[in-house]
């Protein structure tokens, strides 16, 4: 495969209105019942990776799963939660069908979350 393909993702808290910082975000490929963890990465002070989660000859169609360590933030952020947070981690499951730039960012407060495949 060429290297055209690549992963990217942010993350904005919208209950504060900001970026999320320091959040960990996991990505898995998804093979049937097989969840194979590729990476874990932070995002820096614009809420984005410091670079592609997923490129090169490492990028491959198929499916996958990302997962956001939202409790972790909101908690480090000062947001008053409950026990147990409504939101703790969210999965977000997507196919990659060809080689392209997929961009999955995520939209979260403590209640709700949303995503969408960015440019």
């Amino acid at each position: 495969m060429a290297d055209g393909g690549r992963l990217t993702t942010h993350v904005l808290d919208t209950a504060a209105g900001r970026p999320a910082a320091g959040m960990a975000i996991a990505l898995y490929r998804l093979d049937g019942d097989r969840r194979e963890h590729l990476t874990t990465v932070t995002t820096n002070a614009d809420g984005r990776c410091d670079g592609p989660i997923l490129d090169g000859a490492a990028f491959s169609a198929g499916r996958y799963e990302l997962v956001f360590a939202v409790g972790d933030y909101l908690r480090r952020s000062g947001a008053a939660l409950p026990d147990p947070a409504f939101l703790d981690v969210v999965p977000i499951r997507f196919g990659m069908a060809e080689e392209a730039h997929y961009h999955v960012p995520l939209l979260v407060s403590p209640y709700g979350y949303s995503t969408y495949r960015g440019s």
